[in-house]
């Protein structure tokens, strides 16, 4: 792995994940609604990405009413705010597991068993946007993804 970056393993439990999202609402005045936060809860509990319909299914299971605006708006607050990050190249989302710190980050996306790993280091996006101003670009969203298989998938025998 290149200096300066480091994969995270994210073992925080979810009630510590909520409760840092809760407390970064609290003191922004930002308002965490129910669907708000039930709807990052099924992405923690994903503990992989998840794509929105998927989050539409399981919330049906428990209430019949839930609707696709219902998803949208939430992941739309929840990225907003970066309690979520979400992964272009595969249209799903992830949580963001320091959401007190705004940050763009490299993922590694494997493409066996579909984990997201977030290299903890911005130096990868600063490094870039800094590029992309020096040859004038003015840049705008930024999605850093790599796509491979991971460690464990490789030892059981997935691609090589």
């Amino acid at each position: 792995m290149q200096a300066g970056l480091r994969a995270h393993p994210h073992r925080h439990g979810p009630a510590q994940l909520l409760a840092s999202v809760q407390a970064v609402c609290a003191s922004q005045g930002l308002r965490l609604t129910a669907s708000r936060q039930r709807v990052f809860e099924l992405v923690v509990a994903a503990g992989k990405p998840i794509k929105a319909y998927d989050l539409l299914d399981q919330l049906k299971q428990e209430n019949s009413a839930a609707a696709p605006p219902t998803v949208y708006r939430a992941l739309s607050f929840l990225l907003d705010h970066g309690f979520v990050h979400r992964l272009e190249s595969i249209n799903a989302f992830v949580a963001c597991y320091h959401p007190e710190e705004r940050h763009t980050v490299p993922f590694l996306l494997c493409d066996v068993c579909l984990q997201a790993t977030e290299l903890c280091q911005s130096d990868a996006a600063a490094q870039l946007e800094e590029e992309a101003r020096r040859v004038g670009f003015l840049p705008g969203a930024q999605s850093l993804e790599v796509h491979g298989v991971c460690g464990p998938c490789r030892e059981r025998g997935g691609r090589k």
